[in-house]
């Protein structure tokens, strides 16, 4: 078997594997009402899901540490999907649930910096180091995306595309499930692919 081939299956059964092995978490699921959330964010600021009452709104878990989440950072697809959202009116909410005993955790000034190396664009990078925010949501990995309409309610939840795995190679021939969600509910269509299995690197809860 090929190289290549052979990585792209060993990060695939990774992805899946570390999905399987999280712990149950207590979930909203596509078409109920977003849970509420308050958080802080990098810079300081509390930012709540209310204040963008009336706008389609994107919840991103992310990690540096993680490399399926570099992978769409050092390749530029998450920054660019960002920005075309931010375009069309989407409010981007990058979220970091770890907690501060884990040896990726970064500071909220470090993980700013971080975001701005990586020329992100969301509207804000929020710390949830306790969990609340990602238990509410039943976030598992990094990265895990939500799309949540005008009304409030959940019409998207899952993987950011159709590729499983760490190699920024396969983002060419993936389907962007959150550009579609969102290309779908902005147009007033039902969303035709509302959930999916997200994949990643489980998210260090604390305990």
């Amino acid at each position: 078997m090929p190289k290549s081939i052979c990585t792209a299956v060993r990060t695939t059964v990774l992805a899946a594997a570390l999905a399987a092995a999280l712990p149950a978490l207590a979930a909203v699921s596509v078409g109920q009402a977003a849970p509420a959330f308050s958080a802080t964010d990098t810079g300081g600021k509390t930012v709540s899901l209310a204040d963008f009452k009336g706008k389609h709104v994107v919840l991103e878990w992310v990690n540096p540490g993680c490399p399926f989440v570099r992978k769409h950072y050092d390749s530029a697809n998450l920054p660019a999907t960002q920005k075309a959202a931010a375009a069309k009116g989407v409010v981007w909410l990058a979220i970091n649930s770890t907690n501060t005993g884990a040896s990726d955790y970064l500071a909220p000034a470090a993980l700013a910096g971080w975001m701005k190396d990586k020329a992100a664009a969301p509207t804000a990078t929020l710390m949830d180091a306790d969990g609340r925010i990602g238990r509410a949501y039943g976030a598992r990995t990094t990265p895990h995306l939500y799309v949540i309409d005008p009304q409030g309610k959940l019409v998207y939840a899952g993987a950011i595309d159709s590729k499983p795995t760490a190699n920024p190679a396969d983002i060419r021939t993936a389907t962007n499930y959150v550009q579609q969600a969102l290309g779908e509910s902005l147009a007033g269509k039902p969303v035709s692919v509302a959930q999916t299995q997200a994949y990643g690197c489980s998210i260090k809860y604390t305990d």
